[in-house]
């Protein structure tokens, strides 16, 4: 909790250099508002920032050292998350003779790291990204969670190995240089980023449930943790019984903490269970009632235009229900066209990413909702991300015409609709670059190389294999885009966002239910809606599926292309020389801004190019294509 970084050089001491580290750590001092913390000694710095969820007190800063009864140094570690197990976990390490000094996760993680080395990772469970520097064997383990929750990337050099939690604690090391190939351009618009990759040349990102061991004589890769093929024999009814204990637990998990949780409630399926899950688990302790959120736009429900596939109706409607009938005490967070369209919030949003992105009020929208909530007071949210995944709830995971692509069934959507025919935010950029870089190949290739990672059970039927095909590349190549793109939102205001859905036991669990179980009668996510019928009201239960929503307002729209009409015009804008001059003059010529239901679409090609703008400019970006 949560920013880390740090530097491990084995040809120097860093004692003296303790004010670079500082300095990579000052950049993430959004993610951690609450303290600051750096240790250094030999050839090893590791600074915090801390965000204060557990043990609040000065006993639960960090980084956490142990030392022999001397006082010399044993090991030292500094993590971003929540180890939502440390209460099972340190009454097992005080029984095995463990000494504690403080109550927070990060001493019971490195108190695991003691007891059982490198394998403590398959003891963790919940969020984290960490760090431990082993003083007596002069090597560093760098390591995430199972799904990707929480960011860590690094970058090696020559004699050890730089490392954040988000890319811009790198680019603040002398070092490091905002180089930008044709590999990080690829990245940049795949929409099928690679496990491990990044954007800035010679930046690494530690993959979901792997360890990294830098030592003196090189550095290794280890993966901890997959997802596991295992023969389903439960009955549908056990099935759904079994799911409703893991959520339960999951969610009862993901409350613990010395500060209040609150949950995040649109009123569809996902966040309406953990809503009431919380609710129920807090009200039994006597902690309730939950505080619950939600977004809005001015205007959005009286106006809403439907979608067919990705917006049927609009949220606050079935928020207000599911808060009513669960009995959360809930709060509407409405935004106006002003705050969608201030220029500034738009640069925060690409500056909490490190990258542009095409997907413009939503991150807008999402990066504003969270500095509400830490204006109310709450530094950590239970969210509903990766349900979808978890629980086949994407509309492609079973229209066979997605579902059976040749490439990932959400760039075969994106592929299906002109705007996003060459990825989504791409149709700006020059034609023979696209070409040249072969975007669409990368995609591709990137999928076949992901089918041979997928772990299958002897007897099963082609439709089966190629659910679990489905399942595995939304979890191991959808999922964890999405979560980091959460996680940046959320940390850009200081606050946690802890996803109950992506809990081991769960996850594992789910996988290898059969897709004929999660979607009974062609319901979708029938399980999931099964598992907590009892616990929402039956039009929240019966909802269909509705993404995070994206303003209709056709003032928005206006606004976008405005700037991009301007921009689009100045020959020495820093994006000139990558636009496609005749899809930019056709956008900049159109009678008016695309409206509609699926405005946001077409609008991503316009918002990608200012974001692109702002991320050349700001970050000095040297392209070497």
């Amino acid at each position: 909790m949560s920013a880390i970084a740090g530097w491990v050089d084995f040809q120097r001491d860093l004692t003296p250099q303790t004010h670079v580290v500082e300095a990579m750590a000052a950049t993430l001092a959004h993610r951690g508002p609450d303290g600051r913390g750096v240790w250094a000694q030999g050839h090893a710095a590791l600074a915090h920032r801390r965000l204060a969820l557990l043990d609040v007190t000065d006993t639960g800063r960090q980084p956490v050292v142990h030392r022999t009864e001397g006082g010399t140094p044993v090991a030292v570690l500094t993590l971003d998350g929540a180890i939502t197990n440390h209460d099972e976990l340190r009454a097992e390490l005080t029984a095995k003779g463990h000494h504690f000094t403080g109550a927070g996760d990060a001493e019971t993680a490195l108190h695991a790291y003691l007891q059982w080395g490198t394998g403590f990772l398959t003891r963790l469970e919940g969020l984290f990204a960490l760090a431990v520097w082993d003083v007596r064997r002069q090597e560093l383990l760098l390591a995430r969670d199972r799904l990707g929750v929480k960011p860590l990337c690094y970058y090696p050099t020559p004699t050890g190995v730089l490392f954040g939690s988000e890319p811009k604690a790198l680019l603040a090391h002398p070092d490091v240089a905002p180089v930008v190939d044709a590999d990080g351009l690829r990245e940049l618009f795949a929409h099928s980023r690679k496990p491990g990759t990044g954007v800035f040349r010679g930046t690494r990102e530690v993959v979901p449930g792997h360890v990294l061991v830098v030592r003196p004589s090189g550095s290794t890769e280890q993966r901890y943790w997959s997802l596991p093929a295992r023969q389903h024999t439960d009955s549908l009814e056990d099935t759904i019984t079994t799911v409703r204990g893991l959520l339960a637990s999951a969610v009862a998990g993901h409350l613990r903490a010395d500060v209040s949780v609150g949950a995040m409630l649109s009123g569809g399926i996902d966040s309406s269970a953990l809503t009431a899950l919380a609710h129920q688990t807090l009200t039994a302790t006597g902690a309730g009632p939950l505080r619950s959120f939600s977004v809005n736009f001015t205007g959005y429900t009286e106006n809403f235009e439907p979608h067919p596939t990705m917006r049927s109706t609009p949220d606050a409607p079935y928020a207000a229900l599911a808060a009513e009938h669960i009995g959360s005490q809930h709060t509407e967070i409405l935004l106006d066209t002003a705050a969608l369209t201030d220029p500034a919030v738009h640069a925060m949003s690409l500056r909490s990413q490190d990258a542009p992105s095409p997907l413009g009020d939503m991150d807008v929208s999402l990066i504003q909702f969270f500095a509400r909530l830490r204006e109310a007071g709450f530094t950590a949210v239970l969210s509903g991300e990766t349900a979808d995944e978890v629980f086949n709830g994407y509309f492609w995971a079973y229209d066979p015409g997605h579902s059976n692509s040749q490439t990932f069934p959400w760039v075969s959507f994106e592929r299906g609709h002109d705007a996003a025919a060459g990825g989504l935010g791409t149709s700006m950029i020059d034609r023979r670059l696209r070409r040249d870089l072969d975007f669409l190949g990368y995609a591709d290739q990137h999928y076949r190389d992901a089918l041979t990672e997928v772990p299958h059970l002897d007897g099963d039927t082609p439709a089966e294999r190629r659910a679990r095909e489905v399942t595995y590349l939304a979890l191991t190549r959808w999922a964890p885009t999405h979560l980091d793109r959460a996680d940046r939102m959320s940390m850009a205001h200081g606050v946690q966002l802890r996803p109950p859905f992506c809990d081991r036991a769960l996850v594992e669990y789910v996988y290898n239910v059969p897709a004929a179980f999660k979607r009974v009668d062609g319901v979708e996510k029938s399980l999931l809606r099964s598992a907590v019928a009892d616990l929402l009201p039956e039009p929240v239960l019966r909802r269909k599926k509705s993404a995070y929503p994206t303003t209709q307002e056709a003032a928005y729209g206006d606004f976008v292309r405005r700037r991009f009409i301007e921009l689009a015009t100045d020959r020495g804008a820093a994006v000139a020389g990558l636009l496609d001059a005749t899809a930019t003059a056709a956008a900049a010529d159109a009678d008016k801004a695309p409206e509609g239901a699926f405005a946001w679409v077409e609008r991503a090609s316009m918002e990608m190019v200012l974001q692109l703008e702002t991320w050349l400019s700001d970050y000095r970006i040297d392209l070497k294509l």
